[in-house]
């Protein structure tokens, strides 16, 4: 199995491509980054061993290049041919990866997360910055994001612990469960599912075709609701009216919740969410 190391000071950016297999990453190396690749059949082998690997230092920061081509039809007779890349790297690294049908799990802190893919899943920690995520059927799921979650999915199922900032979701069939929601959610479906645990402020921006709807926002916070559906129902704790409603509990400048959902033959729910644990004072 071969294997790299290399001295990466700075911020440190990742651009990772291999056709199919395994992509993992983690983070806790202190200014250097290891990278394996190994194959399970000689197809695999050689294709490991065509593989270009390689770092560059471009100014204080510094770029790891990982990059498996393959062209053409891989057909195998026993078990399934697979890469397995693995990388470890220092906290906060940026990065990149591009697959056909390999699966994709980052354990740690990372400063920004981009990756592509048809058909393998996503499995992320936590993003400090931005995570811009698109895949065709595999599922997505992240624990943490700091900045704003971009997210495509044609059939694969999205899943997000707590997001701080802006989430935007385009989907066709698959659901999409947030659990804590600090900001705006715009998210868009065809068939699946939209179920957001708890929002705290912002807008959000829920529609879809036959899937259905559940909004809960956290007590505290004034909310405005706008719900439509042609042939669904529709369910709210709060006033359908055209003015934002103030909580009993919510402050003058609590933050203001909007959400405008619409669906044709989806239920609708719009619901209080509990208020969020306050640690005890030290």
């Amino acid at each position: 199995m071969p294997t790299w190391d290399f001295d990466t000071p700075g911020r440190v950016r990742l651009d990772l491509e291999i056709p199919f297999g395994r992509v993992e990453i983690e983070t806790g190396a202190d200014g250097s980054t290891h990278v394996s690749l190994e194959g399970n059949d000689s197809v695999t082998r050689e294709l490991v061993e065509d593989a270009r690997v390689e770092a560059h230092q471009r100014g204080e920061n510094s770029e790891v290049i990982v990059e498996v081509k393959h062209r053409g039809f891989m057909f195998s007779i026993g078990r399934s041919p697979e890469i397995r890349l693995r990388v470890i790297c220092p906290a906060g690294a940026e990065p990149t990866v591009r697959t056909k049908s390999a699966d994709i799990r980052a354990r740690g802190t990372y400063g920004s997360f981009e990756a592509k893919t048809a058909s393998g899943d996503v499995q992320i920690e936590e993003v400090e910055g931005d995570a811009r995520l698109k895949t065709a059927s595999g599922d997505v799921s992240l624990e943490s994001v700091g900045g704003q979650t971009q997210i495509q999915s044609t059939s694969g199922d999205v899943a997000l612990q707590q997001a701080r900032g802006e989430v935007v979701v385009q989907a066709v069939s698959g659901d999409l469960w947030l659990r804590d929601a600090g900001a705006g959610v715009h998210a868009n479906t065809v068939s699946g599912d939209l179920r957001l645990e708890a929002v705290v402020a912002g807008v959000v921006e829920a529609q879809t075709v036959s899937g259905d709807v559940y909004v809960a926002v956290r007590r505290g916070s004034r909310v405005y609701v706008d719900a439509t559906t042609i042939s669904g129902s529709t369910g709210s704790e709060f006033d359908l009216s055209d003015a934002p409603q103030d909580e009993p509990d919510a402050e003058a400048d609590a933050p203001l919740v909007e959400v405008r959902a619409k669906t044709v033959s989806g239920d609708i729910t719009i619901a209080r969410a509990p208020a969020q644990a306050q640690l005890p004072a030290g």
